[in-house]
C-alpha cells in the first residue's frame, strides 16, 4: 500500500466496499487518526501518504482482561434476570425474548449483536414511518411508537444491553469502546467518520457516558468517539464504566460535552 494516497484510498473504498462493513482494500492498512482530523470533512487539498497504524487499545492484554471479567460478572447477571425479563418481553409483546443485528466492529469486520427485544417483533419493517430526529448517519426517536412498555423500561435502565456481554466474551466488543454502527450508516461514512472503527465497539463510551440519549447530532458522536481514541488508557476506561453506572442508576441522560468543548478537544489533538 506503499505510495498510495488519501485521494486515492477513498476512492478504492468507494469503488470496492459497498457490501456490509469492508472498509478497506487491507484490513491491516488504515488510516492515521491525526491524519485524518487535518480536515473535518475530509476535503484533501494535496496528496498525503497513508501509514499503518493500529490502535493501542486493540492489543491491549490488560483491557482484554477487564473485559473477560466485566463480561462473565455481566452474564452472570443476566443469567439471574432471564427469567422475570423473558416472561415480562413476552406478555407485553408476544415474540422472540432476543433481538439481533448485524453491527460493524474493528476495522469495519461485521458480526452480530444481541439485545433483549425492547420493540415490537416487525419493528424493522416499520422503521420507515419513523421519523429520523437525528443529524447524520444515525437513527433516533424520542417518542418512536414501536418501543413496548417494557421496552421503555428496559432501554431506561440499560437491562436491554445485558446480552451484549456476550460478545465482549467473544471478542467483537469491549465494554468501553465506540457505538457500532449498521452496514447501512457505514456505507454513506466518509474517511473522517471511518476513524472511529478503528477500536473494538463498547456496550458504553465516550458518547454513553457523556452524553447518552442527549446527543442527536452524528458529528458530536464522532469526535466524542475520536475524542475516547485520544484519551485512552486502562484507567480511562475504568473511569468511564463509573460514570456510565452513575448515569443508568440516575435514569437520565448525562449531560454531553459541547460542540465546543469536543471541538476544542479535538483541534488539539
Amino acid at each position: 500500500m506503499t505510495g498510495y494516497t488519501l485521494h486515492t484510498m477513498y476512492n478504492d473504498i468507494v469503488k470496492n466496499n459497498r457490501e456490509l462493513c469492508k472498509l478497506t482494500i487491507d484490513a491491516s492498512v488504515h488510516l492515521p487518526v491525526g491524519l485524518l482530523l487535518i480536515r473535518r470533512r475530509m476535503q484533501l487539498s494535496t496528496f498525503t501518504t497513508i501509514s499503518r497504524y493500529k490502535h493501542p487499545s486493540v492489543d491491549s492484554k490488560v483491557k482484554r482482561l477487564i473485559d473477560i471479567s466485566g463480561a462473565l460478572v455481566g452474564l452472570s447477571i443476566t443469567g439471574i434476570l432471564f427469567l422475570p425479563l423473558m416472561l415480562a418481553i413476552k406478555i407485553n409483546s408476544p415474540g422472540p425474548t432476543f433481538y439481533s443485528q448485524i453491527r460493524c466492529g474493528l476495522n469495519g469486520e461485521p458480526f452480530r449483536i444481541w439485545k433483549f427485544r425492547s420493540m415490537v417483533t416487525n419493528a424493522d419493517e416499520m422503521k420507515k414511518l419513523i421519523k429520523n430526529e437525528a443529524s447524520g448517519h444515525i437513527f433516533k426517536n424520542k417518542n418512536d411508537f414501536r418501543v413496548t412498555r417494557v421496552g421503555k423500561f428496559l432501554r431506561r435502565t440499560s437491562l436491554d444491553e445485558l446480552p451484549q456481554f456476550w460478545n465482549v466474551l467473544k471478542g467483537e466488543m469491549s465494554l468501553v469502546g465506540t457505538r457500532p454502527p449498521t452496514p447501512d450508516e457505514v456505507k454513506n461514512y466518509t474517511s473522517y467518520h471511518h476513524n472511529r472503527l478503528l477500536v473494538r465497539p463498547g456496550i458504553t463510551g465516550e458518547w454513553q457516558a457523556n452524553g447518552r440519549s442527549t446527543v442527536e447530532d452524528f458529528d458530536i458522536i464522532v469526535r466524542m468517539d475520536l475524542l475516547y481514541q485520544r484519551k485512552w488508557s486502562v484507567a480511562y476506561d475504568l473511569v468511564l464504566i463509573l460514570k456510565t453506572l452513575q448515569v443508568v442508576f440516575d435514569r437520565r441522560g448525562a449531560y454531553y460535552l459541547s460542540f465546543a468543548q469536543i471541538n476544542g478537544n479535538m483541534l488539539r489533538f
